[in-house]
């Protein structure tokens, strides 16, 4: 159910202050000069002195949280209002077809000016030359309102190219009415985390039988369609592999901790706890086994779902109809994902944010600081504060935590702790990463890696075939050196 959410003038005026332009027509007449804050007036807002130039800026966006892109009119009226001659123009994309439209218009070379990414995403396009850096653009006060860890992520060598919207971490969800039943001290794992082989115990529990057909799965992952590659990137994380190349750039999945991880794998789907059908569920149909109470754990879980499940668990009460079919009522519990071969916790850490695109037709400075000006409205104040809320994930704007303070949300105390935990935790960022190698990194995963472990997870190849064909082909692509050898 939609809330009704303000924002206090106060706030209004900070946004105001952090991302308006004064002057001219907003650069600085060089290939990207600083944008310059206003004397603002009143506290409910403020005028430049010169008549600015008309412009447009396009913004590439998927549904990044439930009601986002129902707000999309407001955004752009509101971004409108506070800059009188700029229009954002926002395109709508399913989280499926996205990738597919910006590629679209990256190889026509005429990309949005701006598009929601995930950060992992930078270096494919810095590879291509088609994102714009924003470093010498964007304002120190709006570089200053961001959280270091998360904007660090939008970063390659020492480049920006984009704001982040926010730090969500890739964790496990449980539902505490079957874990509590199976003597699960969820608690106690929200604090102090779980090995591989307690976490496997877990599960075996959370098994229900009868006679030869499971009727509940201790762990249920989605592995098929958009999902596919979210399984190994978070198991690896917490097997001493935060990143695809170590600190010595070395690509980091010939380990032999990653076919530790491969093993892990077919040793759950081979003892019942995860269906043998895992390569067919894709995440709407791993949601649904959560909620009808197919599975005891889901992944991967993320903070959102607990308002998820709280919507779901509402519409059940009302017996309105508009419940998932077959769904039990579900108190939602944050997990952290097991650790493997005595490895250190290193939480997954998924960030988003708005990147800047360039086209083939090089941007006026003046295009550039309005373009900067829309990526931090989209990513700040109220608009972060509002997307964020409905995610259940934390603020990681000044300006968006002030502008939260005005609004309401019933979260779990639990699960707010434990989320804060696997932050305490998160993977940080590798802006060190040289764009060229995580370029090929990720057409490994997409070309090897991938269909690979579709064909592991039907029981089609062993956990030594995918790594050996893993091994080989990142020798090829990065050299005998080039690759760890444990």
């Amino acid at each position: 159910m939609k809330k009704k959410m303000r924002v206090l003038a106060p706030v209004l005026a900070l946004t105001l202050a952090l991302s308006a332009c004064g002057g001219g027509s907003g650069g600085s007449g060089s290939s990207g000069g600083k944008t310059d804050t206003p004397n603002t007036g009143a506290a409910g807002g403020g005028t430049t002195t010169k008549t600015e130039a008309k412009d447009t800026i396009t913004a590439l966006l998927p549904p990044v949280s439930a009601n986002f892109q129902d707000s999309f009119s407001t955004m752009e009226k509101e971004f409108n209002a506070l800059y009188p001659n700029l229009t954002l123009k926002i395109e709508p994309a399913s989280w499926e077809d996205m990738t597919q439209k910006l590629d679209t218009q990256v190889n026509a070379g005429s990309p949005p000016d701006i598009a929601f990414i995930d950060a992992s995403g930078i270096s494919k396009y810095v590879d291509q030359g088609m994102l714009m850096d924003i470093t010498e653009t964007a304002a120190k006060e709006m570089i200053e309102d961001f959280d270091t860890g998360p904007l660090d992520y939008m970063k390659m060598g020492d480049k920006l190219y984009g704001f982040p919207a926010y730090m969500e971490i890739h964790a496990l969800g449980g539902n505490k009415q079957f874990m509590e039943e199976a003597g699960i001290d969820y608690k106690k794992v929200q604090k102090e985390g779980w090995t591989y082989e307690e976490f496997r115990e877990a599960i075996k529990k959370g098994v229900v039988k009868e006679g030869d057909q499971t009727k509940r799965y201790g762990f249920v992952f989605a592995t098929a369609g958009v999902t596919s590659k979210d399984y190994l990137n978070i198991l690896v994380k917490n097997a001493g592999m935060p990143a695809a190349f170590d600190k010595d750039l070395k690509y980091a999945y010939t380990s032999k901790n990653f076919l530790g991880v491969l093993k892990a794998i077919r040793e759950m789907i081979d003892d019942g706890s995860m269906p043998k059908e895992l390569s067919s569920v894709d995440a709407g149909k791993r949601w649904n086994m959560f909620l009808t109470g197919e599975t005891m754990i889901t992944g991967k879980g993320m903070a959102t779902f607990e308002n998820s499940a709280n919507k779901n668990n509402e519409k059940i009460k009302a017996n309105d109809g508009s419940a998932v079919q077959g769904s039990i009522p579900v108190d939602y519990i944050v997990l952290p994902v097991p650790t493997f071969l005595g490895s250190e916790p290193k939480s997954s850490a998924a960030v988003g944010g708005y990147v800047t695109f360039r086209g083939k037709k090089e941007s006026t400075p003046e295009h550039i600081d309005n373009v900067v000006k829309a990526a931090y409205f989209l990513s700040s104040g109220k608009v972060a504060a509002t997307t964020n809320n409905d995610l259940f994930v934390a603020h990681i704007t000044k300006s968006g935590r002030e502008a939260a303070k005005a609004m309401t949300i019933n979260r779990n105390p639990d699960n707010v702790a434990a989320v804060e935990t696997l932050l305490s935790h998160a993977t940080p960022a590798r802006p060190d990463i040289p764009t060229d190698l995580g370029a090929k990194a990720i057409k490994l995963e997409d070309e090897v890696m991938i269909p690979k472990l579709q064909a592991l997870l039907a029981g089609e190849i062993t956990p030594e075939a995918m790594h050996d064909a893993l091994k080989a082909a990142a020798i090829q692509t990065f050299g005998e050196d080039g690759v760890v050898k444990d």
